[in-house]
C-alpha cells in the first residue's frame, strides 16, 4: 500500500483496509500537544502493564493543556520521552503491519509521514522447562522454547564472549517468521557462512512454522536417508556445536534448533558423555555404535541365516527354530515383514495417543498382542524376540530412529531374498552412499573416512576432558574438508 503519509486519519483508514477490520487490531486516539496521536498494536502481542510504563505515562506527562510547535512535540516523544530497548521508525504500511505483529507498538502523529515503533513485547509463551528430546542425568535441565529471543538469552548466558554473533533476519512471505544465525567470528569458516546464508536467501516459502520447513533447504539434494543438519532442544549442546566452527540457527516458533554441518558420529554423542569419568563414557559410547548395528542388521541377519544357512545355528537352537517355524503358516520374510509393520504401526500410535493413554498400546501391543500371535501360531516366538530386541536397541540412538527403520526393512528383504551375499550388498550399498555424502564440504563420515588421528580421541572413545583441553578441533580442520582453511 505504500508509504505512510503525513495525514493521520488516511493513515488509519489504510490501516484498518490492510487488517480487513481484523478484530485484534487496537487502535488509541487521543490529542497530545496540541496534536491528534493513535496508537497501533494488536491485542495480545503487547504487553500492557509495559505500554502504560513506557508510552501512556510519557506522553500523558506532555498533556494537552498548551500547544506545543510539532517539531518540537516529535523530538520531544521520539528521543526524550520514550525509552525503550527496541525503538524503530516505521515508513510504510508492510512494515507498520508485520511491526504490530511482532509486538511492537506504532504511535502515529498527524503531520508525521512516519509512524515510532516501540517494541512492547508481551505476548503468552511457555515457560524454560527440561527438553523432552536428549534427556541427560547431569547437566542443564533447561530447554529451547518457543520465543525466539528467549532462546538467544539462553545461548547467550553460556558463552558470554563479544566473538559470538546474532544475526536475527525474516522469512516466510506470509508468516514473516524471524530466525537468527548464530556463530563464534573467530571459529566459524567465512565460506561455510555464506553458504549458509546463501541458502537460507534462497528459501521460497510462504509459511514457515517449524525449523524442520526450513532444514530441506540447507541440505544437498539426495541426502534421502541420513541427515547432514543436526536438530537439538538443548542449549548447551548448541553452544557446543558453535565452539565446533559450526553455525546454529534459531527460529522463532520452536524450541528446536538447528546446526550445521552435522556429522554421522555425533549421532552417538550424549551430553552425558562430557559430564562423568572418561571410561564410562567410552563404554557407552560403544554400546551405541553396537546397538546401532543390531537394530539394523539383526532381523535381516536372522532371516538371512534361516532361510539360506541354517547350518551356521547351533543343534539346539536349530531344532527349535525349524519347529517354530513349521508351525507358522506364512513364510520367514513374509512373517518377519508384517510383524515389523505392526511394531512400527504400534509405535506410531502410542507416540500420537495423549500420553495419559498412550502407554495402553503399549500394554496391548506387548501383552496381548505379542502373546496370542505366538499361541496362535501365527508368529515364532524366536523371531518375536528378535524384533523386540530390534526394537529397543534402536531407541538407543533416537536421532537415527527413521533411518534405521528403513535400512531394517531394507536388510529384511535382502536377506530374506538373497541371503548373506544380500545382506554384504546392501550394507556396501549403505556404506558407500554414508562415505560419498558431503556437508558444506565436510565429509559426512567424518573423521573416520577421511581419517583424522588427532579428532578420534573423541569418536569411539571420550579421552576426557584432560587430554580434550589440551587443543581445540574445528571441523574445518579435519582431513578431507574442502572448504579453505583461511579466515
Amino acid at each position: 500500500m505504500g508509504k505512510l503519509a503525513a495525514d493521520l486519519e488516511k493513515n488509519t483508514i489504510n490501516i484498518k483496509n490492510l487488517m480487513d477490520s481484523s478484530s485484534d487490531l487496537t487502535m488509541k486516539f487521543g490529542k497530545v500537544g496540541g496534536r491528534k496521536i493513535c496508537i497501533v498494536f494488536c491485542e495480545g502481542l503487547a504487553s500492557t502493564n509495559t505500554m502504560a510504563d513506557l508510552i501512556y505515562r510519557p506522553l500523558n506527562s506532555i498533556g494537552n493543556e498548551k500547544e506545543i510547535p510539532f517539531k518540537r512535540l516529535v523530538e520531544m516523544v521520539q528521543d526524550e520521552l520514550l525509552l525503550a530497548g527496541e525503538q524503530v521508525t516505521v515508513k510504510d504500511y508492510d512494515q507498520l503491519a508485520q511491526r504490530i505483529m511482532s509486538g511492537f507498538v506504532i504511535i502515529l502523529i498527524d503531520g508525521l509521514d512516519y509512524g515510532i515503533g516501540v517494541g512492547v513485547q508481551g505476548y503468552q509463551a511457555r515457560g524454560i522447562e527440561e527438553p523432552s528430546t536428549h534427556i541427560n542425568l547431569r547437566g542443564s535441565r533447561e530447554g529451547f522454547v518457543e520465543v525466539i529471543r528467549t532462546n538467544i538469552s539462553m545461548v547467550r548466558r553460556r558463552m558470554k564472549t563479544p566473538d559470538l554473533v546474532f544475526n536475527i533476519q525474516t522469512i516466510g512471505d506470509r508468516s514473516h517468521t524471524d530466525i537468527c544465525v548464530c556463530y563464534l567470528r573467530d571459529k566459524v569458516d567465512k565460506k561455510l557462512l555464506a553458504e549458509v546464508q546463501k541458502r537460507i536467501d534462497g528459501i521460497e516459502l510462504n509459511t514457515i512454522l517449524e525449523s524442520g520447513y526450513i532444514q530441506p533447504f540447507l541440505e544437498q539434494k539426495g541426502d534421502i536417508l541420513f541427515s547432514e543438519v543436526g536438530v537439538t532442544e538443548r542449549p548447551d549442546t548448541f553452544a557446543a556445536k558453535l565452539y565446533d566452527g559450526r553455525v546454529g540457527i534459531l527460529v522463532d516458533g520452536t524450541p528446536f534448533a538447528l546446526f550445521v554441518p552435522h556429522l554421522f558420529v555425533e549421532n552417538f554423542s550424549t551430553i552425558d558423555d562430557y559430564t562423568g569419568k572418561p571410561l564410562p563414557a567410552t563404554v557407552f559410547r560403544l554400546l551405541r555404535y553396537f546397538a546401532f548395528v543390531c537394530s539394523v542388521l539383526l532381523p535381516g541377519f536372522y532371516v538371512a541365516l534361516a532361510n539360506f544357512n541354517p547350518e551356521l545355528f547351533p543343534n539346539s537352537l536349530l531344532l527349535n527354530l525349524t519347529a517354530s517355524i513349521q508351525k507358522t503358516p506364512y513364510p520367514l520374510l513374509v512373517e518377519c515383514l508384517i510383524i515389523h509393520i505392526f511394531y512400527e504401526i504400534m509405535r506410531e500410535a502410542g507416540l500420537r495417543l495423549p500420553q495419559n493413554i498412550g502407554h495402553a498400546v503399549s500394554v496391548v501391543g506387548g501383552l496381548v498382542i505379542g502373546d496370542i500371535v505366538v499361541s496362535a501360531g501365527l508368529v515364532g516366538a524366536p523371531l518375536l524376540l528378535i524384533v523386540a530386541i530390534s526394537g529397543i536397541t534402536c531407541f538407543v540412538v533416537p536421532d537415527l530412529y527413521e533411518s534405521i527403520a528403513v535400512m531394517r526393512f531394507a536388510f529384511i528383504m535382502a536377506g530374506g531374498m538373497w541371503g548373506i551375499f544380500g545382506l554384504t550388498v546392501v550394507g556396501m550399498f549403505f556404506i558407500i552412499k554414508v562415505c560419498s555424502m558431503s556437508s558444506y564440504g565436510i565429509p559426512h563420515l567424518a573423521p573416520v573416512a577421511p581419517f583424522t588421528f588427532k579428532a578420534m580421541r573423541d569418536v569411539f572413545i571420550h579421552a576426557g576432558w584432560r587430554t580434550l583441553a589440551k587443543s581445540d578441533m574445528e571441523i574445518q580442520k579435519m582431513n578431507g574438508v574442502t572448504i579453505d582453511h583461511d579466515n
